[in-house]
């Protein structure tokens, strides 16, 4: 892992994979095909891809009770537990339609109103997390959405992992259906016979999944387009480089092109992360992952001061950043941009992942300069209220009429007009 100098230079931003020509019309070829033929196209993807026939693509109670046998005990509490504390987080968020009147008789107010059905796509194959399943799917129940539609590609056996079935029950899924790749997301954006529509597509996927949604969005809307997963350390010469290492190569092993990067302004905590992150490197089961991720977007930047170090924080804008120094709160308050922002030693990136209730689904690459972890607010719309008293009419209504004619939209002003005439 190098160590550098930190400079203004510094940079996590990689090139979003927008796909390859051949897979972009792949996708759209697909996205046509269910639109026309349905249940049909499901069964001849889910063959092609997924190399099994299914019959139905819904998951009965038979099998979602066959899963809670196949899934640990103690592992079934830890599943509850951390439902819970991911639900009552959200629930913190949850806000309230109002109203207020003013001196003139005029009401403004917005209305708050959860969205009638939200579809979440859970990724499949070797990638099975029940820990997505209940980031996505307990904000939208919390924040009272109508219809909860899961999708997921089966496996060679025709089902679905236990886990995930588990996780998705104890979240308060009402419908899964054994469905991947770009054919799922068309089969919730427009609809078959089996899946219903809905109208808004949450969770990760690979990049025809990616692709599906940015092609389908508009006509629902969809969460974000996410990029490999990321990691900042901001630390001072109190941290220790052990743990630091383990927190770097907890996001390299995600993915080849996952970020890790620590910035700190002791130059013996760089040597010695450096060292144990070589060290830890080759004990790891996806080590091969993490060593590609290591080489290619992982580096440690030594800073001159902790100011300097703080502004390449927020040029950076990551999706997790751990800060690990002496008096880490007092630093909370020039941090301005991060996905998510774990403070203090005992707060690795793993107890945010899982168990300690904020979202997991977070922006990366530097989108956490303008966007918000997935959260109640997604899976709700506001409407303006406006009741006008005659009072403010005429008061404001030439004022209106004017503004009116100033665009050239003289039918706006005389609509207002021809109440003031009366």
């Amino acid at each position: 892992m190098k160590i550098l100098k930190l400079n203004e230079n510094i940079s996590i931003k990689r090139t979003v994979d927008g796909g390859t020509e051949e897979q972009r019309k792949a996708v759209k070829q697909i996205i046509a095909d269910v639109r026309t033929n349905g249940d049909e196209a499901l069964r001849h993807y889910t063959e092609k891809f997924d190399k099994v026939s299914l019959a139905s693509f819904r998951v009965e109670r038979m099998e979602i009770d066959e899963a809670y046998l196949q899934v640990d005990a103690d592992l079934v509490g830890i599943i509850r537990e951390a439902a819970a504390n991911i639900r009552s987080f959200h629930e913190k968020q949850l806000r309230q339609s109002w109203m207020a009147t003013e001196k003139n008789g005029t009401i403004l107010g917005q209305k708050v109103t959860p969205l009638d059905s939200a579809g979440v796509y859970v990724p499949g194959g070797t990638a099975a997390y029940p820990s997505s399943v209940l980031m996505n799917v307990i904000p939208a129940k919390t924040a009272d959405v109508g219809k909860i539609v899961m999708v997921s590609p089966p496996g060679p056996d025709g089902k679905l992992p236990p886990g995930v079935l588990v996780a998705a029950d104890i979240a308060g899924v009402e419908e899964i259906y054994k469905v991947g790749g770009a054919q799922a997301v068309a089969a919730l954006a427009y609809g078959t016979e089996s899946i219903p529509q809905v109208d808004k597509i949450v969770g990760p996927g690979n990049i025809y999944v990616a692709l599906a949604k940015r092609e389908v969005f508009g006509d629902v809307a969809i969460d974000m387009i996410a990029g490999p997963s990321e990691i900042a350390v901001l630390a001072d010469d109190s941290g220790f480089a052990d743990e630091i290492a383990a927190d770097l190569l907890s996001q390299a092993e995600h993915d080849p092109r996952a970020c890790s990067v620590l910035i700190t302004t002791s130059e013996a905590l760089a040597t010695a992360v450096r060292d144990e992150v070589a060290k830890q490197l080759k004990e790891l089961p996806r080590a091969d992952i993490a060593a590609q991720s290591i080489e290619n977007y992982g580096a440690i930047y030594v800073a001159e001061t902790m100011e300097q170090a703080i502004d390449a924080v927020n040029q950076l804008a990551p999706e997790h950043l751990e800060v690990i120094t002496e008096n880490a709160m007092a630093l909370l308050g020039r941090i301005k941009h991060a996905g998510a922002i774990f403070i203090g030693r005992y707060s690795s990136e793993p107890v945010g992942d899982y168990f300690a209730g904020p979202n997991h689904v977070l922006p990366t690459n530097g989108t956490a300069r303008f966007s918000s972890p997935l959260n109640i607010d997604d899976f709700q719309k506001k409407s303006s209220i406006i009741i006008y008293s005659d009072k403010a009419l005429k008061e404001n209504g030439e004022k209106i009429a004017k503004f009116a004619r100033l665009e050239g939209l003289e039918a706006h002003a005389r609509a207002v007009e021809s109440r003031l005439e009366k």
